[in-house]
């Protein structure tokens, strides 16, 4: 998605600040909850904002109690999202679960009822047996809000076949320094069954948090690996 601007605010400065509100939220930081209370609907740069954050944008609503009421203004911006950033026929397959993820989670955490939501998109997952391991981790990294409890059950059956690939890269990715890729496949790595002990995930994902924790979206994939699956510290 391009880069764009309001006056002098850049978009990856909007979805920064709403990650870092998603991360304090998880964390039980920073007062209540509210999607549009960081995202407002009036900006010209939420749609764009949400559709990169995908589900992650209603994670803390995902969380056993809620800081605060989920409000009509919280589901006027999704679906304003929903209507402006709908996958196209040629779009990747990333671009089309994120899209899957983002209603999905709309069904799952926001009230109303099913039908006044689209119907989630169908997404392939053949790429899933057939990718190498790094085009696989990479592509897993970017899923990674897919990874709240509850979401795409059948591609995280699907994944679970790959952990010691996606394994694979997550070291890699920390080589690498890589650390928004190494904390989206931690993410997944902690929803996962039978990842190894060898992999040293808790203690890989602290240091991922330790190292890239300035940058709000790794934040908050290591936190939602923490709050959600109790990985990491």
């Amino acid at each position: 998605m391009a880069e764009q601007t309001q006056g002098a605010v850049p978009l990856s400065a909007v979805i920064a600040d709403a990650a870092t509100g998603v991360a304090l939220a998880l964390r039980g930081e920073g007062g209540p909850y509210a999607l549009s209370g960081i995202l407002r609907q009036s900006d010209a740069l939420t749609p764009a904002a949400i559709r990169v954050l995908g589900a992650d944008a209603l994670a803390p609503y995902a969380m056993d109690h809620l800081g605060a009421s989920v409000g009509a203004d919280d589901e006027a911006v999704v679906r304003q999202t929903l209507a402006a950033y709908p996958p196209g026929a040629d779009a990747s397959e990333v671009s089309v679960w994120s899209y899957r993820g983002l209603v999905e989670a709309s069904h799952a955490f926001l009230p109303g009822s099913a039908q006044h939501w689209p119907p989630p998109p169908e997404a392939t997952a053949g790429w899933v047996d057939n990718d190498p391991w790094p085009k696989l981790s990479h592509r897993v990294s970017q899923l990674a809000a897919l990874a709240l409890p509850g979401l795409a059950p059948g591609l995280a059956e699907q994944l679970a076949t790959r952990t010691d690939d996606l394994a694979r890269g997550f070291v890699r990715a920390v080589r690498r320094r890589d650390w928004l890729q190494a904390a989206g496949l931690g993410r997944w790595l902690a929803r996962l069954p039978d990842v190894s002990q060898t992999l040293g995930l808790d203690s890989g994902l602290a240091f991922v948090r330790q190292m890239g924790g300035g940058d709000p979206r790794v934040m908050l994939h290591a936190v939602a690996a923490q709050r959600f699956y109790g990985r990491g510290w």
